[in-house]
């Protein structure tokens, strides 16, 4: 799903392709059948992470929209409406199969790769649309982090799906009453 239209779709799609394999390390001219990477389920899966930072990817995708003049489409509503077709192009992809247990173990290898696929699209929109909005992601991440980690105390929380809303309810029915309190 692309919103730039069908022609611009196909480019953008080729163009993501490479993006994705110099994202991945991959040469210039090593994408496979229509310009797509060719897929290693084995590199993508080794247990061996990229060591690329929010901020590395950011530049490389500003860096690519701006070598395809592609700069103009960047809104911001564009990249979000964007992301959410991603999202659900990802959707698709666990759609009908129930639970789904921690590292995919049901999934075939093609349907490995495109999972990978699919998150990458997702975080290389979501780290476009920052970029766009002026939103250094990498610190609000860490701010709202802390700010869950406050929301729901470990000891409080754990093991529990509970909105923080009930927490707060379930503490203050428990608490005495300043009237029950005073002597």
């Amino acid at each position: 799903m692309n919103w730039m239209g069908s022609a611009a779709a196909d480019g953008a799609k080729a163009g993501q392709a490479v993006l994705q394999a110099k994202l991945a390390g991959m040469p210039e001219g090593s994408a496979g059948v229509n310009g797509e990477p060719e897929a290693s389920p084995s590199s993508q899966r080794s247990g061996e992470e990229s060591s690329l930072s929010l901020e590395e990817i950011k530049l490389r995708l500003r860096t690519f929209a701006r070598e395809r003049d592609w700069d103009q489409f960047h809104t911001p509503r564009n990249l979000v409406l964007a992301l959410v077709g991603e999202v659900g192009e990802l959707a698709e992809c666990f759609q009908w199969k129930g639970e789904v247990a921690d590292g995919l173990p049901e999934f075939t290898e093609k349907e490995k790769v495109h999972v990978a696929e699919e998150l990458s699209d997702c975080l290389m929109y979501l780290l476009r649309l920052s970029d766009k909005c002026g939103v250094d992601l990498a610190r609000s991440v860490t701010d709202k982090m802390d700010k869950n980690a406050t929301k729901y105390p470990a000891d409080v929380v754990r093991g529990s799906s509970k909105k923080y809303t009930e927490y707060k309810q379930a503490a203050r029915a428990a608490s005495p009453s300043r009237e029950e309190a005073a002597p």
